[in-house]
């Protein structure tokens, strides 16, 4: 797992480092975007080119200086929320300035009732109709991250009781990401995390088939709970976001 983050931190440059050092970037998120914060402080502590500074705040305007600011934003379960408090603080004044702004979904957005076609409308029309207010700002896309899938047994179970599978979201989740990349991966900036997450370290995809379908899912070495990063995950996925910011 060492290998790939190292691969990963390989491939930036001097430059690129450089550049990242002088960028306003605001990354709205909730818990497993904590762990992708977390990965780059572990990044920085084991790499001394990285010069983040990573300040936790919801008023990125107020900042006068190059930061990385991270912030809670919304509530999980309720996409909209998150999509409303990141326009919120866009148009306090980040949006005006100019910049790198960007927000993800949990896997936590995503449910048994969940209309995907709707929640990416939503999602769509709010930030192009930012992007046209500000013309300064790059918005950044991230695609929603995975989770494990339950044993074949346990997911029978589910089904037969009429419960939702790991499967039936994670296949929601590989919808909603096939609809965002397919919108802007040749017009803006993708951060494809849901790619990172499942694709392990011996470069095979972590996957079901479904139905003819390719399900990705999040690979068990990168987690301990089947959701959220373990210290090879989020280290692996804070070193793909670095390379991924460094190209703006």
């Amino acid at each position: 797992m060492k290998s790939v983050e190292s691969a990963s931190l390989a491939a930036l440059t001097a430059s690129d480092l450089s550049h990242l050092a002088t960028q306003r970037i605001f990354f709205g998120h909730q818990s497993v975007g904590d762990d992708i914060v977390r990965g780059l402080r572990d990044l920085m502590a084991s790499d001394p080119r990285l010069k983040l500074r990573i300040v936790e705040s919801a008023a990125p305007q107020l900042l006068t200086e190059p930061a990385f600011v991270e912030s809670h934003i919304g509530r999980n379960g309720d996409p909209h929320s998150k999509a409303e408090a990141f326009r919120t603080i866009v148009d306090k004044g980040l949006g005006r300035e100019g910049g790198i702004a960007m927000y993800k979904y949990c896997y936590a957005d995503v449910g048994p009732s969940t209309d995907i076609a709707r929640m990416f409308d939503i999602y769509r029309r709010e930030m192009n109709a930012l992007k046209s207010k500000y013309p300064l700002l790059r918005v950044v896309h991230i695609t929603i991250p995975l989770t494990t899938a339950e044993p074949a047994a346990k997911g029978w179970v589910k089904s037969a009781l009429g419960r939702a599978t790991a499967r039936d979201l994670n296949r929601k989740r590989n919808e909603y990401n096939r609809l965002l990349t397919q919108a802007y991966n040749n017009s803006d900036p993708v951060f494809d995390l849901a790619g990172v997450e499942s694709t392990r370290c011996d470069g095979l995809r972590s996957e079901l088939i479904g139905s003819g379908q390719r399900i990705f899912t999040l690979a068990p070495e990168f987690t301990t709970d089947g959701g959220h990063l373990n210290g090879a995950g989020r280290r692996i996925a804070a070193a793909h976001l670095l390379m991924a910011l460094a190209k703006l």
